[in-house]
Parts: structure tokens; C-alpha cells; sequence
């Protein structure tokens, strides 16, 4: 280890080694990677001592630097969210969202159930001072690279002043973890003009327009920028968001279906394939959704992300590396400032969101 990464401050991730669809089996492994690329960090493993053991004995470095948690109590895929919050204060799943509230750990990393791990996380640690509701987002590929899009399916309705919200977190996230000093942000609508959309965003339109936020908002999106790079956030409502998500993931697989079929259509198509496979490598890698693994719970008060269920070791170990990323950068502690620095302003134009609508 160089005299560089000795000097790092150790980061203390919590983890979920029984969710997920693979378990420890993607989870150690995946923890692994992550600490080859960032040495300065540690590890709290929750879960069956024995299933997570014999894992890490393959990994004698990671070995090392972890902690096991022993449980043998895990949510299920199928555990509705209100059963996980009653009956699994035992689970691995739970057990990691406590060490971060604790202290014990700066972040809590998990590929289980979604719907339980937001109730939980909400339940244990909170929302942050002046947030009034976290957000799920996560990393879009775009022809620039990529984007951060939120919210993806926490809050099925907002109103203006949670967009705006979002807005700020969208923002803090894409300086913390995507190296953009100035992010743009545009709020999701059916077009791109003022006065299109309903009055919740014509309103947060016009709140964003008359209160500074972190980046640099660039008024309406629609639906064909989220790809185009036109923006670093877009900022929509839950129900919104988790359409627009889904919707896009079908697309691919609807195109990586139709391809793989033509490629299989006769020997002419086969030979073709293998004079442009090199291309067809290169999309696959740029587009490959690994790499854009973990999704955000932003606004509380730790570090919360959700890895895909059928992550494999290399996807699980980019969610880490974004946990590492949010901690390393203050992200919590950039937000608090923000939204304080937000209602401030807002407090001093005498201005609501409703007003402005």
C-alpha cells in the first residue's frame, strides 16, 4: 500500500451479504474488487458466519479488514415492506442499516428487497435536517457519458417544493460522485416550454428559476433528453421516474433481443457478426448496466445503497465503490448546507412554490 493510501481515511461500509438473488456469492467477491480499488476501505459483513467465512477465506485481504456480523435471519424478495419492518429488526438487511445509525459504519450497502430496505432505512435513520423526502436515483448512460435521474420510485406524487429538493440533492450527488463542478438540471415534463406540464412542475419551474441550487438548472426536459446527455439531473416524481426507468431498460433488452435474432438469421448474417464483433463489443461495454449499479436513497441521514438483486460481483462492487465515493465527499453534510442555504433564500423573496406556479 502506498504511503498515499495509508494516509486515507478509513471508510466503513456495512454490508447485506444475504440479499440479493446470489448472497455471499456476489457480495464477497464483489467487496473484494471494491477494496482493490480503494484500499482505505473496511467492512461489517451481516449474515450467516459460516456461508460468509468460507467466502472470505478465498479473499485473504479482505479478510483482513472485515468484521462478521452473524444472523440468520434474511428478507425475502417477497417480504412486503411492512412485513420486513415488523418482523425482521433480526435480518441482515436491518441489522446493517443499525450499525450506520450507530456510528459503527458510515454506509450500508444491499442487493435485498427494495421496498424493505427504503421502509427500513427511513424508519432507522431518518431524513436529513430540512429534507422532506429521500429520493431514489441512479446513474443513466447518456451519449456524454452518463446522467443521475431522480426520483425513481419513492415518492409516487411530489409537490414543488420536493422537486426542488430533489433538485439539490440531484446535484450535490452529481458533484460528489460524478466529478461535475457545475451540474445542469432540467425537470422531466411532455415539452420543453414553459408553459407545458401541470402546475406542480410549472411551479417548481418557477421556483428553480428564482432560487439558486447547486448546479445550473436548465428549465423543461422531455423524455428523448434523458439519453441525449442534455442535462447532468433530471428531476421528476417517483411514478414518473420508475415508468421512465423501466421503460428504458425494456428498450435495451427489446434491441439486444431483435439484434441477437438477425445476427442468427442465415451464414451471411453469422460471417457479418464476426467482422463487426469488435464493434459490438464496444457498445456492449459502454452500455453495459454494471456499471451504473446502485441505486441512491438520498436525503437520509446515512449512506443508503441499493445494489441490483442479480448483481454479480463486479456490479455489486460499483455499488460500494459509490457508497465510498458519497462518504469520501461529504455528501450528507454538502446536502444539509444546500437545503439550508435553499430555504433561506427562499424565506428572503417572500416567494412559495405555489405562488409561482
Amino acid at each position: 500500500m502506498s504511503t498515499e493510501n495509508q494516509k486515507m481515511k478509513k471508510i466503513v461500509i456495512a454490508l447485506d451479504a444475504m440479499g440479493g438473488d446470489h448472497g455471499v456469492e456476489s457480495v464477497i467477491p464483489g467487496a473484494a474488487m471494491a477494496l482493490k480499488a480503494r484500499p482505505n476501505l473496511e467492512f461489517i459483513l451481516f449474515g450467516s458466519e459460516i456461508a460468509i467465512f468460507r467466502e472470505l477465506e478465498k479473499f485473504p485481504q479482505l479478510k483482513k479488514c472485515s468484521v462478521i456480523h452473524h444472523t440468520n435471519h434474511a428478507i425475502s424478495s417477497t417480504d412486503k415492506p411492512s412485513d420486513a419492518l415488523r418482523k425482521g429488526k433480526e435480518s441482515s438487511m436491518r441489522l446493517a442499516i443499525d450499525s450506520v445509525a450507530q456510528g459503527r459504519a458510515s454506509s450500508v450497502v444491499s442487493s435485498g428487497n427494495t421496498g424493505a430496505l427504503m421502509a427500513m432505512a427511513k424508519l432507522v435513520l431518518k431524513v436529513l435536517p430540512g429534507v422532506q423526502r429521500p429520493a431514489i436515483a441512479s446513474k443513466i448512460p447518456s451519449v456524454n457519458g452518463c446522467s443521475v435521474m431522480l426520483d425513481l420510485g419513492a415518492n409516487i406524487s411530489c409537490d414543488s417544493e420536493n422537486l426542488a429538493q430533489f433538485a439539490i440533492l440531484g446535484s450535490v450527488f452529481a458533484r460528489a460522485v460524478m466529478n461535475v463542478d457545475r451540474p445542469t438540471v432540467g425537470l422531466l415534463n411532455v415539452g420543453s416550454e414553459q408553459m407545458k406540464g401541470n402546475d406542480v412542475l410549472r411551479a417548481a419551474d418557477g421556483l428553480l428559476r428564482s432560487v439558486s441550487i447547486p448546479g445550473d438548472y436548465k428549465g423543461f426536459v422531455e423524455g428523448d433528453d434523458i439519453t441525449t446527455g442534455k442535462v447532468d439531473v433530471i428531476v421528476t416524481d417517483g411514478f414518473t421516474g420508475n415508468v421512465a426507468l423501466k421503460t428504458a431498460e425494456g428498450v435495451g433488452k427489446f434491441f439486444k433481443n431483435v439484434i441477437i435474432e438477425e445476427f442468427k438469421h442465415s451464414v451471411f448474417s453469422k460471417i457479418g457478426y464476426l467482422f463487426n464483433m469488435w464493434v459490438f463489443k464496444r457498445i456492449k461495454n459502454r452500455m453495459d448496466p454494471r456499471e451504473y449499479n446502485g441505486g441512491l436513497f438520498l436525503g437520509l441521514r446515512g449512506i443508503c445503497v441499493k445494489s441490483h438483486g442479480g448483481a454479480d460481483a463486479y456490479a455489486f462492487s460499483r455499488a460500494v465503490i459509490v457508497a465510498a465515493d458519497m462518504v469520501e465527499n461529504g455528501f450528507n453534510e454538502t446536502v444539509i448546507r444546500e437545503v439550508e442555504e435553499f430555504a433561506e433564500a427562499e424565506a428572503s423573496l417572500g416567494i412559495t412554490a405555489e405562488g409561482l406556479a
